[in-house]
């Protein structure tokens, strides 16, 4: 996930806001004015809602600082961490490789969780210094103990949510870890905590849905929103596993596309469509200028002009150079080149020898090599099973 708004770096990382942490803190807010509202009737508007965004403010914080522990920990553990960014049920930590033991796994994933807990439990010891109640219930009677208690019960439950064993949660990374400690198979334990993960996800939607319809309690569907996404985010993290396990073993040499067709670059688009496109079956086109190899035009760039326009436009105008291209050896190992690739929203990559090209690797043809190979990587699941 990317984030769009930049906050600044921390130890070398990226800091970001996605829009959707906005509907977070603002539910927050608007559930702490309401409840502050209803026990501190003296307190006046503005100290209302001083308290409530306060509290959602400083949540933000001690969010980063749960994402900062994950991140720091990859980092001792050699692990490269580009960016964190927060968003609507929390934060992720974007950490450019897995981790290579069962060891490193569970310290990263486990840190966060702890952090919150640590977080949440020292703020409850200075409300009870302060003099302010610390039982569920119990409302202190200053703005600041308001504010500090409350945020110390957040932090316990976002501790408590996150240890819930439903992969990718750091929970399931636990869970993954420990399974992987035992099996010794990466693929394997991520694959059974993805299986878990799933399921934790359908009891969520199952009850989620149980508490609307049957109760009327509309914090159901929030529940079911829950469930959801980890559905989906359990669902995608078993495929790119096995895509990893399909691609493991292999050379980008193996995967690219050699036999790119040459076109001239003056070539409109409109012919270039009419008489390549149409009748080629390859999806990489060299582009030739002077009689050497100025770039590569994909159907992405034709998409990217509209039909009325392909008269007039030529090849050459929007295709990539060759010097803009992101360039890897043919001897580079696949997964690196997914990783690459991911890391910095590519669709392709130049693949390039002694300064000649030699074929171009492709998210299409990724996808090709798994399915004819690999079935989408379910024989390396059973054969790593």
């Amino acid at each position: 996930m990317r984030s769009n708004i930049k906050l600044g770096h921390i130890a070398g990382i990226e800091i970001g806001l996605h829009f959707s942490w906005f509907i977070i803190a603002f539910l927050i807010a608007f559930s702490l004015e309401a409840h502050f509202r209803a026990v501190r009737p003296h307190w006046s508007d503005a100290v209302v809602w001083g308290v409530s965004i306060g509290t959602s403010v400083l949540f933000f914080v001690t969010l980063l600082l749960h994402e900062l522990a994950h991140s720091l920990v990859a980092k001792s553990r050699g692990l490269k961490v580009r960016a964190i960014t927060l968003f609507a049920l929390g934060g992720v930590s974007q950490i450019e490789s897995e981790a290579t033991d069962a060891g490193s796994e569970f310290w990263i994933a486990i840190v966060g969780p702890l952090t919150s807990l640590v977080i949440g439990f020292v703020l409850l010891g200075i409300v009870r210094g302060l003099g302010g109640g610390v039982a569920v219930g119990s409302e202190p009677v200053t703005p600041l103990a308001a504010v500090l208690l409350w945020l110390g019960y957040i932090n316990i439950l976002l501790a408590g949510f996150n240890m819930i064993p439903g992969f990718p949660l750091d929970g399931g990374r636990v869970f993954r870890a420990i399974v992987w400690w035992i099996t010794k198979k990466p693929d394997k334990s991520t694959r059974i905590a993805a299986k878990v993960g799933e399921g934790v996800a359908l009891l969520f939607i199952v009850y989620g849905l149980f508490m609307f319809f049957i109760h009327a309690n509309f914090g159901g569907l929030w529940l079911g929103f829950i469930g959801w996404f980890l559905l989906e985010a359990s669902r995608s993290s078993y495929a790119q596993v096995g895509i990893m396990a399909g691609l493991r073993d292999h050379r980008v040499s193996e995967l690219m596309e050699s036999d790119c067709t040459q076109v001239e670059g003056y070539l409109s688009l409109r012919d270039f469509v009419d008489h390549y496109l149409l009748h080629s079956p390859s999806r990489c086109f060299v582009v030739a200028q002077d009689n050497h190899v100025a770039g590569i035009v994909t159907p992405n760039e034709v998409r990217g002009v509209s039909r009325e326009n392909w008269g007039q436009t030529s090849v050459q105008s929007v295709m990539k150079p060759l010097g803009n291209l992101r360039t890897v050896p043919p001897d580079m190992p696949a997964v690196q080149a997914v990783e690459l690739m991911s890391r910095e929203n590519l669709n392709q990559l130049a693949v390039v020898s002694d300064g000649k090209l030699l074929g171009i690797f492709s998210r299409g043809q990724i996808l090709r090599f798994l399915q004819l190979h690999s079935g989408m990587g379910e024989d390396s699941h059973n054969a790593a099973a």
